[in-house]
């Protein structure tokens, strides 16, 4: 009598559907530096201020409206409403020429946590000028350059005594939901993978092997399964990069040189890395601060060239820094960490989370309020980074650790906030339900 050994049926698991709708907001045609970059700061009140101005009806119905040139042709204690940009004067602000002439001393140049000290000076200007901004209701350090905002007070010896504050504040939320979302719809987004520093790591082989369905149990394989699209929010490449001054040339040069050969080499790792993955998952690559692209935001996407294997697949989609778009049906935004970054340089206020003020960018309605005062961005005509949708998710990567915040604005739209933290020092992913946006961290540490 022969014996016969039942096997288990093999489970499939299949995806669910992926609709995906990029908005190419920060996609630039052409790059010209003729214009001057005060341009910029003049298309972006010209952008905010008809929204500014119904709010201000609302919070301040019996004040008027004045510029800046009708101060002067007011009562000193007459109290009005100006509607201008934001200028924070910081001592220990980068100046390029101050740099360079220390540099020329032999002064070495120690890097700054922040810009923020006692010294600095708020102004408020339009078109044509400016003015400081005084009294005890405001706090410097709570505002950064580059705001459009609406100011409440009167004159006061050639200064602005502001009473209070009001912001544009988040954007109507438009989006519809074209079809009932699944419960089992995920998106997995990550940051810092910094593979020139974690080429042989176990943690990013554990990743790989998770997402490719090599390892886990039949609950593992579902999870996975419900995983529609992987979002990786830059420096995939490199996650830091040590400079030299003006002094260091020769070893600026060698470094530089050694630098070109290392990403070369990381390039072709990091191409091998996503290729399998992108032939059984949708992948959205978004370039960071470290990564081979220009530095000026709004990055654009990494070039094809330099990942031919993943490039040919049309579930691979290389994308901008900062990025917006649809993922069925949920608008979905964020940025590689540069802007809030940037932010908490220049405020410099130690007790603020990164998710405050990636909070406040919605209620001033841009992605980089700082740019172009200290984030580089290309001089334009328009300002590409005022918010135009009410995104659903909205997140920033490279941060330090993983946070979340489930937002509601003041009419009443659910904005999913979320720190991605970065994997190459928390080994650490974030899970996003598209159905009704709950986030958890999936950790891959090898102990």
């Amino acid at each position: 009598m022969s014996s016969r050994t039942e096997v288990e049926p093999q489970l499939t698991y299949g995806r669910k559907s992926f609709k995906l709708e990029d908005y190419k907001r920060f996609k630039i045609s052409s790059k010209c530096f003729k214009q001057q970059y005060c341009n910029i700061y003049i298309a972006r009140l010209k952008a905010l201020k008809n929204d500014l101005l119904q709010k201000v009806k609302i919070k301040w119905a019996h004040s008027e409206v004045v510029t800046l040139s009708q101060l002067c042709e007011r009562n000193q204690n007459d109290t009005c409403i100006v509607i201008g940009t934001l200028y924070k004067h910081q001592e220990l602000k980068p100046s390029i020429l101050r740099e360079f002439s220390q540099e020329l001393k032999l002064v070495n140049q120690p890097a700054r946590l922040n810009y923020a000290s006692f010294k600095d000076i708020l102004y408020l200007e339009d078109e044509t000028l400016r003015i400081k901004l005084t009294g005890n209701h405001i706090n410097i350090q709570d505002v950064v350059t580059g705001i459009v905002c609406a100011v409440y007070g009167h004159e006061l010896d050639g200064t602005f005594s502001v009473i209070d504050w009001c912001f544009p504040g988040c954007c109507p939320q438009l989006s519809i939901l074209d079809q009932p979302l699944g419960k089992e719809e995920k998106i997995l987004i990550i940051s810092g993978l910094d593979f020139a520093n974690n080429l042989k790591s176990l943690d990013i082989n554990l990743l790989f092997e998770w997402i490719t369905g090599m390892i886990g149990c039949k609950e593992v394989y579902k999870e996975v399964a419900s995983i529609i699209c992987i979002i990786i929010a830059g420096n995939s490449v490199r996650g830091s990069v040590e400079t030299y001054n003006y002094r260091k040339y020769f070893e600026t040069k060698a470094h530089n040189e050694a630098i070109f050969k290392e990403t070369a080499m990381v390039m072709h790792t990091l191409d091998n890395f996503l290729h399998p993955i992108a032939q059984c998952c949708p992948i959205v690559l978004m370039p960071g601060e470290f990564d081979p692209t220009c530095h000026t935001l709004p990055q654009q996407a990494l070039h094809p060239c330099i990942l031919p294997q993943c490039s040919r697949f049309k579930s691979f989609h290389g994308v901008t820094n900062p990025w917006i778009g649809s993922i069925n049906s949920r608008i979905i935004a964020g940025s590689s960490g540069q802007p809030i970054m940037d932010i908490m340089r220049v405020a410099g206020l130690a007790d603020i989370s990164p998710l405050m003020w990636l909070e406040r960018t919605l209620l001033w309605r841009h992605y980089a309020p700082t740019a172009p005062d200290t984030v580089p961005t290309y001089p334009s005509e328009i300002d590409p980074f005022i918010m135009t949708e009410c995104p659903d998710i909205y997140f920033v990567g490279n941060m330090d650790k993983y946070d979340t915040k489930l937002f509601t604005t003041d009419e009443g739209q659910l904005i999913r906030l979320i720190c991605i933290p970065k994997f190459s020092k928390t080994q650490t992913g974030v899970l996003v339900d598209l159905h009704d946006l709950k986030t958890w961290p999936i950790s891959f540490t090898v102990n």
